[in-house]
């Protein structure tokens, strides 16, 4: 039974009688509406106007919250699996070579097939705007060769500097793919595992480099140590001894003391 969402629930029922179908879809008969409140209140469901345009209206026994969900679930999937036509364009000019010309005929062929519309254009540039005839043969030969995908909606018609002609499909549009099948799911499931094998020795090769970059900052470390070790204090008390003995060395003699004077000895 299909439900619409703006739908009386519980108490919203004013009417006095109604029609009662329980949760399985069995018919309860008519009764007034506070007995029937009552008795969907005792199975823990809502009681729901599912035909209000019936007499009397019909009501339902459901769980209004979970049949709100899966209704969101339902118009999600439905969206998902629905395509929208859309409209695509062909572009053509007067001195179009012939193997640009089938690529655009493959080209509008594949958006055919798809269910889209197109338009196929024809530009005009400088004195070619005097032939339109050109342009009419053209767009004539082109929907000649896809008349088995699309119909022209109208004839050609030549606004300002363009030709264009309008043609709809003959295909159904496609929906989006379905789920994937389990069969996939088991390949994916596969190929993820294999990465995982294949990483593995890396993960065992990784010791072996750390270790000589585990030396490298102690022989680091022991340069600064060297460097940074302390002179000995035995080199500042011998210089200071040193300048003491420059200074005493370098001072004038002032000794004024009177030489002896030599001894005489009797003749």
């Amino acid at each position: 039974m299909t439900i619409a969402r703006d739908l009386r629930v519980n108490q919203m029922i004013r009417i006095p009688q109604v029609r009662v179908v329980d949760e399985e879809g069995a018919q309860l008969g008519v009764m007034p509406t506070p007995r029937a409140l009552e008795m969907a209140q005792e199975r823990g469901l809502d009681l729901v106007e599912v035909a209000p345009m019936a007499s009397p209206p019909v009501v339902k026994f459901l769980d209004f919250g979970q049949y709100k969900y899966e209704l969101t679930k339902r118009e999600k999937e439905a969206k998902r699996k629905q395509r929208s036509v859309t409209f695509k364009e062909v572009r053509l000019s007067p001195k179009i070579g012939v193997g640009d010309f089938d690529t655009k005929v493959n080209r509008a062929i594949e958006f055919l097939g798809d269910g889209d519309r197109i338009k196929v254009t024809v530009r005009f540039r400088g004195r070619e705007l005097t032939h339109p005839e050109l342009g009419r043969n053209l767009i004539a030969r082109f929907a000649d060769r896809v008349k088995d995908h699309g119909i022209p909606e109208r004839t050609p018609l030549l606004e300002g500097k363009s030709m264009h002609i309008t043609m709809a499909s003959t295909h159904k549009p496609k929906g989006h793919e379905g789920p994937a099948k389990p069969g996939d799911g088991a390949e994916a499931r596969e190929g993820a595992a294999a990465p995982a094998v294949t990483a593995a020795p890396a993960v065992t090769a990784a010791p072996a480099v750390a270790k000589p970059a585990d030396a490298t900052p102690a022989t680091k470390a022991t340069v600064p140590a060297r460097a940074a070790a302390p002179k000995p204090a035995a080199t500042t008390e011998t210089r200071a001894t040193t300048r003491a003995a420059a200074q005493t060395d370098a001072k004038p003699t002032n000794d004024k003391t009177p030489a002896p004077e030599p001894v005489r000895t009797g003749e």
